[in-house]
C-alpha cells in the first residue's frame, strides 16, 4: 500500500512537471521592432503585350504594438525579364495580424506602395496577405503576396518567401 502511494505521487508531480514545462511561454514585449529580407517572386501583367516576370530582394522592417495590429515597410529591387527591369519598390502598410498559435501567425496588409520599372513610375494603393512561423523565439520564417500595382493597363504582383529577425 505504501509503495502504491509513494508511486502515484511521483507520477504525479511527473505529470504536473511536465504540463508546467510545456506551458512556459514568455509573453513578447510590445511595441517590439522586426527586420527581414525575402526572395521575390516579381511579375509584370500589362492588358496588351506578354508579361515580364523576375526575381529580385525584398528588405522589410516594421513594428508589432500588440498580438494583432503593426506597421511594415518594404524596399525591393532586383531582377529583368528583357522588356521590364524593377529599379525598386517601395511602400508603407497597415499589417493586420491573426496569431493561429503561438509560433503561427495570418496576416493581411493594405497600404501605399511606388514602384520604379526601367522607363516608368507608378505608385498606388496595395495589400496583400501572408503567413510566418517561429523557428526560434527571435527568428520566423514566412512567405506573402502582394499586388503592389493595380492599374487600368497593368498590374503588378509579387510572391516572396524570407526571414525575419525580432529585436
Amino acid at each position: 500500500m505504501k509503495l502504491l502511494a509513494i508511486s502515484t505521487a511521483v507520477l504525479t508531480a511527473t505529470a504536473f512537471a511536465s504540463s508546467a514545462q510545456a506551458q512556459q511561454y514568455q509573453m513578447p514585449m510590445y511595441p517590439q521592432a522586426y527586420a527581414g529580407a525575402d526572395a521575390m517572386l516579381w511579375e509584370l501583367n500589362p492588358d496588351q503585350g506578354s508579361s515580364a516576370d523576375s526575381v529580385g530582394l525584398r528588405l522589410n522592417g516594421g513594428m508589432q504594438f500588440n498580438d494583432y495590429f503593426g506597421a511594415e515597410a518594404h524596399l525591393g529591387t532586383g531582377g529583368s525579364d528583357g522588356a521590364a527591369e524593377l529599379s525598386y519598390l517601395v511602400g508603407a502598410y497597415a499589417k493586420g495580424i491573426l496569431p493561429v498559435s503561438q509560433q503561427f501567425r495570418l496576416y493581411g496588409l493594405a497600404g501605399f506602395s511606388e514602384v520604379d520599372f526601367d522607363a516608368d513610375s507608378e505608385s498606388g494603393f496595395s495589400y496583400g496577405a501572408g503567413a510566418e512561423f517561429d523557428v526560434v523565439p527571435n527568428l520566423a520564417v514566412g512567405a506573402d503576396y502582394m499586388r503592389y500595382l493595380d492599374e487600368s493597363a497593368y498590374t503588378f504582383d509579387a510572391a516572396s518567401i524570407g526571414v525575419r529577425y525580432r529585436f
